[in-house]
């Protein structure tokens, strides 16, 4: 089945849940934990496809255009 037929399907699905009363509503705290969850997975990914460390300023040519933009990245996280 191709993506825009699932999507289709699903959205369909989510419209009469909400109809029905039966559709799951996050709370603010709910909403809070996921988004806190999806941030730390997705910044050990990274650090695990860069190699464990990303504060590599020293590191030189090995990957410097990555480097360069992770730097950027992190800067504006904190």
């Amino acid at each position: 089945m191709d993506r825009a037929k699932q999507r289709e399907i699903a959205s369909k699905g989510g419209k009469a849940a909400h109809q029905k009363g039966t559709a799951h509503e996050w709370t603010s705290e709910e909403a809070r934990d996921a988004g806190r969850k999806g941030g730390i997975a997705s910044h050990r990914r990274r650090r695990e496809m860069m190699g464990g460390d990303t504060n590599s300023e020293g590191s030189g040519s090995t990957g410097g255009g990555a480097g360069a933009s992770d730097e950027s990245s992190s800067g504006s996280n904190e």
